[in-house]
């Protein structure tokens, strides 16, 4: 089944802890490019949603918008730095014996020591790395697959044009096909007469036997059979990779490209009035499958 490349999805967690709310919208892209935007506590696990959201969105400009609400009153912890205390502990102490400080036992009073800088620390306990990461992945396989069933919908409307449009450009060839031959009459016939009027005109004498192998050659030149069992084949091709569940945006892009080609060449050679129409016609609709595949995965 086709997949848009376009889509958003939306997903949630909410426990008495957390609440975390991803968003991820997608537009198409040549590769894959996945940018990611979420509070700096989450940073850790930016590797994770890459690798996670790769695994199933495989094409497109992936915008992903992670955001985090915390319940409660976060745990702490008092730390405090020993170390650090014995060192002001006596430095406090040498500079009251090197000045002789009359009451000592104050500079070395433990509230006193306690108010310097970083000898007592407050500081947040860190949560299970492992655990709100099994949150944060399922908002994640959440958002995803709301988006994936965006995408899903998409591809199946585009499908559906695409299809129709197919056998639009079948129809088309069909009526080349039908005038080949009548193309080919008319044009033995109009440059037999030509070549007739000019050797009449010169006064040569007429080998009939001659004339006609030169026309069969000339007109060889302007047969355009082989173009349009080619173009009938990509066309085939082409519907049949509709129905490939894979990624298949860049090989119906190459398909459309030979069905121009071939579309050109027929017209380059059959040379026709009524064919060159119709070509008009082929070349519309080639431009706008071409249009709609630019937004397949």
């Amino acid at each position: 089944m086709l997949k848009s490349m376009t889509g958003f999805g939306r997903g949630e967690y909410v426990d008495n802890a957390h609440r975390l709310t991803v968003e991820i919208k997608a537009v198409n892209h040549r590769y894959n490019e996945i940018v990611i935007r979420m509070p700096r506590n989450l940073n850790v696990f930016e590797d994770k949603i890459r690798r996670h959201l790769s695994h199933v969105l495989l094409r497109g400009r992936i915008d992903v918008f992670i955001n985090i609400d915390e319940y409660g009153q976060k745990n702490r912890e008092v730390r405090v730095d020993k170390d650090l205390a014995i060192a002001y502990h006596n430095a406090l102490k040498e500079l009251t014996e090197l000045f002789a400080i009359p009451g000592s036992g104050k500079a070395e009073n433990v509230y006193h020591i306690a108010k310097y800088p970083d000898v007592i620390r407050v500081e947040d306990i860190e949560e299970d790395a492992l655990l709100l990461w099994e949150k944060l992945s399922q908002a994640l396989d959440i958002a995803s697959r709301n988006l994936l069933t965006m995408r899903m919908a998409e591809g199946s409307n585009i499908a559906q044009d695409l299809t129709a449009r197919i056998e639009k450009l079948s129809g088309f060839i069909a009526a080349i096909e039908e005038r080949a031959p009548q193309i080919m009459v008319e044009y033995r016939e109009k440059l037999l007469n030509r070549m007739r009027d000019t050797l009449a005109t010169l006064n040569v004498g007429l080998d009939e036997a001659r004339i006609l192998q030169e026309v069969a050659l000339v007109a060889e030149r302007i047969n355009f059979t082989e173009e349009l069992v080619r173009l009938k084949s990509h066309l085939s091709q082409f519907q049949q990779t509709l129905l490939v569940e894979e990624p298949v945006g860049r090989k119906l892009d190459f398909i459309v490209q030979e069905i121009n080609r071939e579309t050109n060449t027929i017209a380059s050679k059959a040379n026709d009035y009524c064919v060159a129409n119709i070509v008009v016609d082929v070349k519309s609709e080639i431009e706008k499958i071409r249009e709609q595949i630019q937004n397949i995965e």
